[in-house]
């Protein structure tokens, strides 16, 4: 894992658009949207392009796990990124039946202003249409975009844990696709949101690579969002909230790292999804192991201190709690300095002790091995630093549902 994909210390959505978030009430009444499954877009690195035959002209199908479950639904895409406007011909969902393959009865084709096909200026959005659809909570949709054209500046976000399928031609309405191109990407998607039946709220998570899953199973949906969304749905108390993923790998909170700093997206990423009431911010490690020398840790650590603040006030002036999660360990990782470590001790002194964040989930305490400055051994992934699949089933595990009670 590189120096960007590190872990993320705040768990939060970082630029969400107040101009378009509601209050919490209107958000969680019946009959309105709650969003139910969410990524976070970047600008897509040249590694992480669509794969030949690549999207112009072609037709892509992506995979999501969805939370809360509705019958009512509509999807947001984004072009925010991207230097170059989108054009999309079609696009269908549908219940998956087999690896790329859809069940035919369940696909249903999306509109745009009651149109079929649509384009989007550089820096936008844009949501579907209402549709009716049987969404259950906890299942997979499959997303078919017959795109126009696409050029070299795209958004989406590049580590999907989950394999996406490429067809030539126009094959939105399609059950089988036969010989896709596969990759483990999502591109143009941002959210689902769904309208339920009795009042729901959401869970926002701001991470990086720690929370976008990096040692997790492709395809297994066992990241530690997932895990703990599967605990609330569980739940019967819980069943009504949704967890919203806005993990980035190798994302910086204040500076460098890869993608929007969690400062620049919080906005977008976190005050512009529906019925939002609860924030995790785990993140900070990738800037604290891009530091130089003991001078520049310091400087790092008050400037995680503040920009941890600044998030915190945003989130509390729109209503929502904001639940500190300590980074973990990283002794014996690539980013082991002792400067490096003393920062982050100081960093988690804050978040545990400052009383500025509504609770505390202590990951760091939950991880640590005999040194509390290195994770346990059998829970990561072969670098000091990612947890692995058992880490991340400890992690989701961890989370006291409590502290998401309506």
């Amino acid at each position: 894992m590189h120096f960007k994909s590190l872990y993320i210390f705040i768990i939060s959505g970082f630029l969400v658009s107040c101009s378009s978030s509601q209050s919490l009430e209107k958000q969680s009444s019946k009959g309105q949207w709650l969003t139910t499954w969410a990524t976070a877009p970047q600008l897509v690195e040249p590694k992480n392009l669509p794969p030949e035959p690549g999207l112009s002209g072609n037709t892509l199908r992506q995979i999501v796990r969805v939370s809360v479950g509705g019958k009512k639904l509509r999807l947001r895409f984004s072009n925010k990124y991207s230097m170059d406007s989108l054009a999309v011909k079609a696009v269908s969902i549908a219940v998956p039946s087999d690896s790329s393959n859809v069940d035919a009865a369940t696909i249903r084709s999306l509109t745009f202003e009651k149109k079929n096909n649509f384009k989007i200026a550089p820096g936008s959005d844009i949501y579907s249409d209402e549709v009716n659809f049987n969404l259950k909570p906890n299942s997979l949709l499959a997303i078919t975009i017959s795109y126009v054209k696409v050029t070299q500046s795209v958004t989406g976000h590049p580590a999907s844990r989950t394999t996406s399928f490429i067809v030539k031609g126009e094959q939105t309405n399609a059950a089988v696709f036969k010989n896709p191109v596969k990759t483990d990407h999502w591109y143009s998607l941002f959210n689902i949101d769904v309208k339920t039946d009795e009042p729901s709220y959401a869970v926002a998570i701001m991470g990086n690579s720690i929370t976008d899953g990096r040692g997790s199973g492709t395809n297994k949906q066992n990241r530690w969002p997932d895990i703990f969304s599967q605990r609330l749905l569980a739940n019967p108390s819980t069943r009504n909230i949704s967890v919203l993923n806005f993990g980035i790998g190798g994302n910086c909170v204040v500076r460098g790292g890869l993608g929007p700093t969690a400062l620049d997206r919080f906005d977008y990423n976190i005050l512009n999804q529906q019925g939002v009431k609860w924030l995790i911010i785990l993140e900070g490690v990738n800037d604290l192991g891009g530091t130089r020398d003991p001078d520049d840790a310091f400087k790092r650590t008050e400037e995680l201190i503040a920009a941890y603040q600044v998030m915190i006030d945003k989130a509390h002036a729109n209503g929502i709690k904001v639940y500190g999660a300590t980074i973990l360990p990283f002794g014996k990782s690539f980013y082991e300095k002792p400067f490096r470590i003393e920062a982050w001790k100081r960093v988690n002194d804050w978040i545990r002790n400052s009383g500025k964040f509504d609770a505390v989930i202590d990951f760091a305490k939950h991880m640590q091995s005999e040194n509390p400055e290195v994770i346990l051994n059998d829970m990561h992934d072969h670098d000091f630093l990612h947890p692995n699949e058992a880490g991340y089933r400890r992690m989701g595990e961890f989370v006291d549902l409590n502290l998401f009670k309506n």
